[in-house]
């Protein structure tokens, strides 16, 4: 059984910068394509980046081009995500989630990772 633990989240400035990391334990990590999923209150759980189990196809999605990166250590078992220039509207709680990779591209539809973490929450001030 696949565990995912979150960690890093907090209260920061507006244009400040946060670093959120996923230890994953259980399965050999270098199977699985890894995503980061965020839910704001009243909304829906939303996409925000993937990266594939080789590291070779990441994305992330629009609102956080050039803000946000992700990456994964494979020795370590764990996927980041680095968040700069944070803006209110990122606030949310930012899940990790684990997929058995199946395709070339990693998935961005939250359906279709097989397992979550308990989320760590961001919260941006203005």
């Amino acid at each position: 059984q696949v565990q995912l633990l979150e960690s890093g989240g907090g209260l920061v400035q507006a244009g400040g910068s946060l670093r959120l990391s996923c230890a994953f334990s259980g399965r050999t990590f270098s199977s699985y394509d890894m995503g980061w999923f965020r839910q704001a209150p009243g909304k829906e759980r939303e996409f925000v980046a993937t990266i594939r189990w080789s590291g070779g196809k990441r994305s992330v999605t629009d609102s956080v081009k050039g803000r946000f990166t992700i990456s994964r250590d494979n020795a370590k078992n764990a996927v980041y995500l680095q968040m700069n220039s944070l803006k209110p509207e990122d606030t949310a709680v930012y899940y990790c989630a684990a997929r058995a990779s199946r395709t070339v591209v990693p998935s961005t539809m939250p359906d279709e990772y097989d397992y979550w973490g308990q989320g760590t929450q961001v919260t941006v001030s203005s």
